[in-house]
C-alpha cells in the first residue's frame, strides 16, 4: 500500500534514503506515474528541479520520447483500449537500450527512435547523461506488473479522469478540437487506464502516493 505524502519535500526525503542504499556505482530509478493528464510530468518536473537545487544529479526521462506511431492503429479483435494499453510505448526498447544501460553505468551517450504526439514516422535523436544519481522516469502505465520490479522507489500521482480531462482540454492537447479530446478520453485513455488498475494495480503498489486532484483531496506538495 502506498504511503500518503504531503509535500515535496517528503519526496526528496524518501529519494535521498533510497541513494543512500543504493550501491554507489548505479543510479537510483524512481517512477512517477498515473493517468494521462493526471500531473505526472509538472510533477517530475518540479522534483528534479528540487533534488537539483540540493546538488543532486538528477535527471528526468519521459517515456514519451517512446511513443510507438502505431498507438491508435488497432487491428485486433481486443478494441483501442486494449490495444493502447498494450501499445502506447515501446517500453522494451527504452528500458533496453537507455533507462537499464544508464541506471547501471550513471552516464551514457544513446540515439533513439523519437516520436511526438503527431509524429507519423520516427527521427533519431540523441540523448548525453553524465554522472546521474537519480533518475525519475515520468509516464504511463510504468507500473505494469512486469515492470514493478525495475525501481527502487516509485510515485503514484493520484488524480481522478474529470479533473485529467479538464487539464487535457485547457492545455489544447495534441492540437486536437475540443470534441475529439472528450472522444479519445471516454473511447481510448480512460478505459486503458481502468484496465492498468484492474490487471496492475499501480496505485496499491505504488511506495509513494502524492494527491494532485483538488476534488479529491487537498493538494499540499505545491505549498
Amino acid at each position: 500500500m502506498a504511503r500518503v505524502v504531503a509535500t515535496l519535500q517528503d519526496v526528496v526525503d524518501e529519494l535521498m534514503a533510497s541513494r543512500r542504499t543504493v550501491p554507489t556505482q548505479r543510479s537510483v530509478l524512481a517512477a512517477v506515474s498515473g493517468i494521462d493528464a493526471g500531473g505526472k510530468g509538472y510533477f517530475t518536473e518540479r522534483l528534479v528541479l528540487a533534488l537539483q537545487n540540493q546538488g543532486v544529479r538528477a535527471v528526468a526521462i519521459n517515456v514519451d520520447a517512446w511513443l510507438n506511431i502505431g498507438r491508435f492503429a488497432s487491428s485486433d479483435a481486443l478494441g483501442p483500449p486494449e490495444h493502447y494499453y498494450n501499445n502506447s510505448i515501446r517500453f522494451e526498447e527504452m528500458f533496453a537500450g537507455t533507462v537499464f544501460p544508464l541506471r547501471d553505468r550513471r552516464s551514457l551517450h544513446v540515439e533513439i527512435d523519437y516520436a511526438e504526439e503527431i509524429s507519423k514516422e520516427y527521427e533519431r535523436r540523441t540523448f548525453q547523461y553524465q554522472d546521474v544519481e537519480i533518475i525519475i522516469l515520468e509516464g504511463i502505465y510504468l507500473l505494469k506488473r512486469a515492470f514493478q520490479t525495475y525501481y527502487d522507489l516509485s510515485i503514484w500521482i493520484d488524480c481522478g479522469f474529470e479533473t485529467a480531462l479538464e487539464r487535457a482540454l485547457a492545455r489544447g492537447q495534441e492540437g486536437l478540437p475540443p470534441d475529439e479530446v472528450i472522444r479519445d478520453y471516454r473511447d481510448i485513455y480512460n478505459p486503458a487506464q481502468k484496465l492498468h488498475f484492474h490487471r496492475d494495480d499501480p496505485k496499491g503498489f505504488a511506495t509513494l502516493l502524492v494527491n494532485n486532484d483538488a476534488q479529491l483531496r487537498e493538494v499540499s506538495w505545491l505549498g
